[in-house]
């Protein structure tokens, strides 16, 4: 599946693509699932540029599959990110880029647990989130989001999340407290906190929404959020990711893949899957993507000769 041109999400189609043999430290992989996250969308909606030259766009960041070979056994059960070209139903990898998928755990959210997982250990360790204090979290049920908020309740920390009412009920699950952001955000946070939160967490980055972090933070040198932007750089906001002046934090969310895994098999950190696409629809996935009542959690695509069961 790639974007053969820049706009929406029409601009996809499915092609014929030979990923070819691994070479030295490569992996093939036949992929069981597929992560869908918001680069995807954004890589061919022309907002971050429109070259011709770089047509057809090739999709996808993270995925699930078993080795067929290369350098590790075929038949291994594998979690590839980082990986380019994911939306398909083989890649060649690196094996850095693979992680063992625990026994037991379903295929579609083996697929949705890096990416944004991985994004959300960076957020959550570059806040200092630690044992008893309180945190807001802005898009708790986001796919960032509901990682976050639970890998800060796993520290020890009381979460306030901002979401849609609709998702409330899995966030209390999750033992956050929720609150729609529609509302006065602010005010709701003084009754909570009225000393102020000690770290917020931004998976928004809308400006409004930094203003409300930084006048309910103690410490504005605790605001982190994942939206690089120069709002945020002009407020003093520690950014976190991949635009100019942000953190990338490539070793920490590395070596985080191991740590999820380890949350998934001790039991406390749960992946939320919100819908599931044939790969083929993969277009029908965007536009869920982008709307504005995608319920939380992760949007996945299986490939075709998967799909029959697939959940949507």
């Amino acid at each position: 599946m790639v974007a053969v041109g820049y706009g929406g999400p029409e601009q996809l189609e499915v092609r014929d693509h030979d990923p070819g043999r691994p070479g030295e430290g490569q992996v093939l992989v036949e992929v069981r699932a597929i992560g869908v996250n918001a680069w995807d969308v954004k890589s061919y909606s022309g907002t971050v540029g429109n070259d011709p030259d770089k047509l057809p766009i090739l999709l996808g960041g993270e995925c699930a599959g078993v080795v067929l070979a290369g350098a590790l056994p075929a038949g291994d059960e594998v979690i590839v990110h980082p990986v380019s070209a994911a939306y398909a139903d083989r890649v060649v990898a690196k094996v850095t880029g693979c992680v063992p998928k625990p026994a037991g755990l379903p295929w579609e959210e083996a697929a949705g647990l890096m990416l944004t997982g991985t994004a959300a250990a960076h957020l959550v360790a570059a806040a200092g989130v630690a044992d008893g204090e309180t945190v807001l979290l802005n898009g708790a049920a986001g796919g960032v989001g509901l990682y976050a908020a639970q890998l800060a309740r796993h520290r020890g920390a009381r979460v306030l999340g901002t979401a849609m009412p609709g998702d409330h009920d899995v966030l209390r699950a999750m033992g956050v407290e929720p609150f729609d952001f529609r509302e006065d955000v602010r005010g709701w946070v003084g009754e909570l906190a009225p000393d102020g939160v000690d770290a917020v967490l931004d998976a928004v980055g809308a400006p409004p929404v930094l203003d409300l972090s930084l006048a309910v933070a103690k410490d504005k040198g605790r605001v982190a959020t994942l939206i690089p932007s120069p709002a945020a750089a002009e407020r003093g906001i520690t950014q976190l990711g991949f635009g100019e002046g942000a953190d990338p934090g490539t070793e920490l969310r590395a070596a985080a893949r191991f740590d999820l895994v380890a949350g998934i098999e001790e039991g406390w950190l749960k992946v939320v899957v919100a819908e599931t696409y044939p790969l083929e629809r993969a277009a029908d996935a965007h536009r869920a993507m982008v709307a504005p009542d995608h319920g939380a959690g992760k949007i996945v695509l299986v490939p075709s000769v998967l799909s029959a069961g697939s959940a949507h």
